[in-house]
């Protein structure tokens, strides 16, 4: 085994004069040999997590300038780390679906009929792309995750009591969010330091997905019982919003984390509750569910209105955009007009009924198609099913050994199909407070990638003609 080995090394071409002339590798290794002495990038991955952390501490609060700032010192720094680190760099299939994600973004910005603003629309999809990819690399570790994951939750925790401070004391609405014609028009709808409810309803998926992971993760009363109240505070402010979107994803959402939660410990149940927990649960939810909608006023009629079809306003609204943006998918199927709002927002306005001004597609999925065509709509769909496989795989794999990051996993899994069910009406997505969450969520899934596949892919590569 060691001789094949041996010749198959040392058939390849000798590429060591190559290596010796270029500009590149000196530079590299130039770095290499920086990292190995600078006593500062020996702390590199804390280093990267207190980056990732100042944007979930400051992004409910400071402007998006800032947001940009930070962005790009994390896509600078994550350059910098990757160039001169001699290990192997961790590339799983979420990584190479991301690439071609980006690949298709790049070429729908190529052929943009507004590339001025498309190029402006790319460079903010790069930056989310180098944060999510830090992540991935950092987060490998459960104790940097866990420092994360905890900082996110206390900022959420000061976002969602202020909600909840807004309901109870009164906050003037910034905008007509409720139907004028309901019996709703004059209702509260909380949207904290977001200035918006839907915003802050999508905000707040992942933080009631993770302070869940927390309660059962964390140790001691006292950190179990602020997972608790983070948890509560966050599902009260999501009620608060009335935001019909995050209502049916925190469904999806609570849905999606109870079955992988049940398998999670499927094997520690008795045979009864095997059988029976799943039924039992989903039927008392289902009858609760129904008992809410009939006998709280507010709750029914926000429902109703999801089928009020063009009846609601709002309902209204979304429909008159979404037959618009098919005439811009119609105009430009196959890589559409460019990624970024600011391209919608430049090519939106030759299409618009002038009473029915967006700023959106007010969806995820028909945004996709009308900035990057069908093309990137597919490539989209490919980065959500890899991720949501290869995630399942991890949790079968953590499982054997209960290891609490297939717990951090498990609740990244269910906020990425709750975001992904709010994206269906709405794009807050886009807004950097919760895109940088989407991009979390994946970079915790691929983080927790097993480190035993990389190191056999790596081996593979290194033996291989």
């Amino acid at each position: 085994m060691k001789s094949s080995k041996i010749s198959i090394v040392s058939a390849k071409p000798d590429l060591n004069p190559w290596f010796s002339s270029s500009y590149l590798f000196r530079f590299v290794n130039s770095l290499s040999a920086w990292r190995s002495g600078s006593l500062l990038l020996q702390w590199s991955e804390i280093i990267g997590v207190c980056l990732l952390s100042f944007v979930f501490w400051l992004a409910p609060f400071v402007s998006t300038s800032l947001i940009g700032v930070l962005l790009i010192a994390i896509g600078s720094y994550w350059v910098l780390i990757t160039a001169s680190d001699e290990q192997s760099l961790g590339i799983t299939p979420i990584h190479w679906l991301v690439l071609l994600y980006w690949a298709i973004a790049t070429l729908a910005m190529a052929f943009s009929p507004v590339k001025a603003e498309a190029i402006t629309g790319w460079i903010k999809l790069t930056l989310y792309l180098t944060m999510f990819a830090l992540a991935a690399r950092v987060l490998r570790s459960p104790r940097l995750c866990n420092w994360l994951v905890t900082g996110f939750l206390l900022t959420a925790l000061i976002v969602s009591s202020y909600g909840i401070r807004q309901q109870y004391l009164g906050v003037e609405q910034l905008a007509t969010w409720n139907d004028p014609n309901s019996a709703l028009a004059n209702d509260t709808r909380v949207y904290s330091y977001l200035g918006n409810p839907n915003l802050l309803g999508g905000y707040l998926l992942p933080a009631i997905a993770l302070s869940v992971g927390a309660i059962l993760v964390w140790r001691g009363w006292m950190q179990k019982t602020l997972a608790v109240l983070m948890f509560g505070a966050n599902s009260a402010c999501l009620f608060f919003t009335d935001s019909r979107g995050a209502w049916l994803a925190m469904i999806a959402l609570a849905t999606t984390m109870f079955v992988l939660l049940y398998w999670w410990w499927r094997d520690y149940l008795p045979r009864f509750w095997r059988i029976w927990l799943l039924p039992l649960v989903f039927g008392i939810a289902g009858g609760l569910l129904v008992v809410t909608i009939l006998g709280v006023e507010s709750v029914r009629l926000r429902f109703e209105s999801i089928f009020a079809g063009s009846e609601d306003s709002s309902n209204s609204f979304r429909q008159f955009v979404w037959r618009t943006v098919f005439q811009i998918i119609k105009q430009y199927p196959i890589l559409g007009i460019g990624p970024g709002n600011e391209a919608f927002n430049a090519v939106y306005p030759r299409y618009m009924d002038p009473r029915y001004p967006a700023l959106s597609a007010y969806s995820i999925y028909l945004e996709h198609i009308v900035e990057m065509g069908y093309v990137g709509f597919i490539s989209f769909l490919g980065l959500i099913f890899t991720t949501l496989g290869h995630g399942w795989i991890q949790i079968n794999r953590l499982r054997q050994s209960r290891s609490n990051q297939g717990i951090w996993l498990i609740t990244a899994i269910a906020a990425t199909v709750g975001l992904l069910v709010h994206g269906v009406v709405d794009t807050v997505w886009y807004r950097p407070s919760i895109h940088s969450l989407w991009w979390l969520m994946l970079g915790i899934i691929a983080s927790q990638y097993s480190s035993e596949v990389r190191s056999g892919a790596t081996l593979r590569n290194l033996t291989s003609d």
